[in-house]
């Protein structure tokens, strides 16, 4: 993870960092824990039942005013993940998850006229519960910059990051703490 921060120590975009995918599930709703928790459980445990030798896609993710742009890394051996940019106006949420504190989650809202639920939960382990923070911090920054850049324009779709303390959400979902993926 590149950790470029300005003199007053706000985040520099873009940041990039190094991540192994996951994968996506279907999100009931726009933005909260609440549409995150069991996708990410399921995505978990997906993960944990994997054959010996299959790998999770290996990914370098960057995040900047733009959005959330996926691409593999040189050593990735698992193409099972889509490459390219997640525009920041189709991302509605991102959060840190409160039970696999390694994991980043985030709501992407897809084209309503294409699909049946247009919201979609994706997954991605970071190396260390700081990084996984640190990666909700940055997305919460490109939500603010987009957010001024937008200012005098029709209202984009709503968006939300998570910035509460774990004990704070954990009290919101009344669910035991601290696992690791």
């Amino acid at each position: 993870m590149s950790s470029e921060e300005g003199q007053n120590g706000d985040i520099v975009l873009p940041q990039t960092y190094v991540v192994k995918y996951l994968g996506s599930r279907d999100a009931r709703g726009l933005w909260g824990i609440k549409h995150t928790r069991h996708p990410v459980d399921e995505l978990v445990a997906s993960a944990r039942s994997l054959q010996p030798g299959v790998t999770l896609p290996y990914l370098r993710l960057e995040v900047s005013d733009k959005g959330v742009h996926l691409s593999a890394m040189p050593q990735n051996q698992n193409q099972k993940f889509e490459a390219g940019l997640y525009p920041i106006e189709s991302i509605s949420y991102g959060v840190q998850d409160l039970v696999y504190t390694r994991v980043f989650a985030m709501i992407v809202v897809r084209d309503s006229g294409t699909e049946k639920n247009p919201f979609l939960c994706h997954a991605f382990v970071c190396d260390s519960r700081q990084n996984a923070r640190s990666l909700t911090l940055t997305l919460a920054r490109a939500f603010q910059d987009y957010s001024r850049s937008v200012k005098g324009l029709p209202p984009p779709r709503k968006f939300a990051i998570d910035l509460r303390s774990e004990e704070e959400i954990q009290a919101d979902l009344d669910i035991p703490q601290e696992s690791h993926a």
